[in-house]
């Protein structure tokens, strides 16, 4: 028997309705399960109660990455390279895993009945409801998380991103509001990832901002000890932009995705002004 208090189907989708989630919309979420308390009917009752909670005409979407990834491989030992470099199967939208670092539910997602997947190796999302197509199609090999994106899709739709759970350093939306703003100067990175092109194995050139460390130098931007994406999560909520509540035991948030890039990108840039002649691209 759990010593955990119980969480419902029914009990979830009361409470995130009551942060705010809107019925018919496109809904980002990050979980994390293990804070929320025992979730009766595990993952698959966190999914059920998304889609009561968005109802018949709205549309879940998560960031599912690729497990297992050579994301780093320039930095491994040479014997683990050329392992990877000889038989790492080609990154597969249909087939291959998502990142087990990110959670149980995004493999949930991805393998649930008509759900569909970006086919992007690194930052591919799953999506499944009516805007699932219009979402994850296309994804652009480079800046992927920028414009014509995913990401830059559910701010047009006026999406929602919600925190069930999870840490606010985990919101991938910000991502978003790093590659558009005009800021600078920008940490980027170029990696290598095997695709399927004509049915064959291919490597090829992914070129991004930094999204595992940082697209911007935020060193003594944020308090000792705390993530900055966290920290400007935590403005945006002090500044209005979001709203915060409690599912099961799990302290959650919900933000409107326009809204919260829209803070993002004028700290961002107000934090790091920009070099002559650079534009804002971002959605108005």
């Amino acid at each position: 028997m759990t010593d955990r208090p119980l969480l419902t189907r029914s009990e979830i989708c009361a409470a995130v309705r009551a942060l705010g989630v809107r019925p018919g919309g496109v809904l980002m979420f990050h979980t994390r399960m293990s804070a929320l308390g025992h979730v009766v009917g595990g993952a698959d009752s966190i999914i059920l109660a998304l889609q009561d909670a968005v109802g018949p005409q709205g549309t879940l979407m998560v960031l599912t990455g690729w497990d297992d990834d050579p994301f780093e491989l320039e930095h491994w030992e040479t014997a683990r390279q050329q392992a990877y470099l000889r038989e790492l199967p080609a990154f597969d939208p249909k087939v291959s895993a998502s990142a087990r670092g990110m959670g149980t539910l995004p493999e949930r997602l991805r393998t649930w009945p008509g759900a569909l997947r970006s086919d992007h190796p690194e930052c591919s999302v799953a999506a499944l409801g009516p805007a699932a197509r219009h979402l994850i199609h296309p994804h652009p090999a480079h800046d992927a998380f920028g414009a014509d994106t995913p990401l830059s899709r559910l701010v047009a739709l006026d999406g929602q991103v919600l925190m069930l759970g999870a840490p606010l350093d985990t919101i991938t939306l910000l991502h978003h509001a790093e590659t558009v703003a005009a800021a600078g100067p920008k940490i980027r990175v170029t990696y290598r990832m095997p695709v399927l092109e004509g049915g064959e194995r291919v490597w090829r050139d992914f070129r991004d901002i930094n999204s595992s460390s940082g697209a911007y130098d935020y060193t003594k931007l944020a308090p000792a000890g705390v993530d900055p994406f966290e920290f400007l999560a935590r403005c945006a909520l002090s500044a209005g932009v979001g709203t915060a509540g409690l599912v099961g035991m799990g302290e959650s948030h919900l933000f409107e995705a326009r809204a919260l890039v829209r803070f993002a990108v004028d700290w961002l840039e107000r934090t790091f002004p920009a070099h002559a002649g650079l534009t804002n691209p971002a959605e108005s």
